[in-house]
């Protein structure tokens, strides 16, 4: 799976309502075949920071959200929202789901 995650600089003003800025993207994205997952996070020490951990099955479903009306409309829409450039990190892992966390195990 492609496992991503990056963090968003929001301006003060529409940090508070990044979630309903964020909504029509999150949920068309979710519905992409493919999607594994796309979770948004609110940062507990910069409350103008949001956390995006998503993942994609395979390269084809990747590139498929990237070249997607809703992510085209993205590039539009959420830029002027933000402080600077996301950052990410991208990587491929030799899984399709979350492991757990052994060293934490619940009995």
């Amino acid at each position: 799976m492609i496992f991503i995650t990056a963090k968003f600089r929001v301006k003060p003003e529409h940090a508070d309502n990044w979630p309903s800025i964020t909504a029509d993207f999150t949920s068309a994205t979710r519905s992409e075949p493919g999607c594994l997952w796309f979770d948004w996070s609110r940062s507990l020490d910069d409350p103008n920071e949001y956390v995006l951990v998503e993942a994609f099955a395979d390269d084809e479903a990747a590139t498929h959200h990237v070249t997607s009306a809703h992510f085209k409309g993205a590039q539009e829409h959420l830029p002027p929202h933000l402080v600077e450039t996301p950052r990410i990190v991208n990587f491929k892992v030799p899984q399709d789901d979350w492991s757990e966390l052994g060293e934490l195990a619940v009995k």
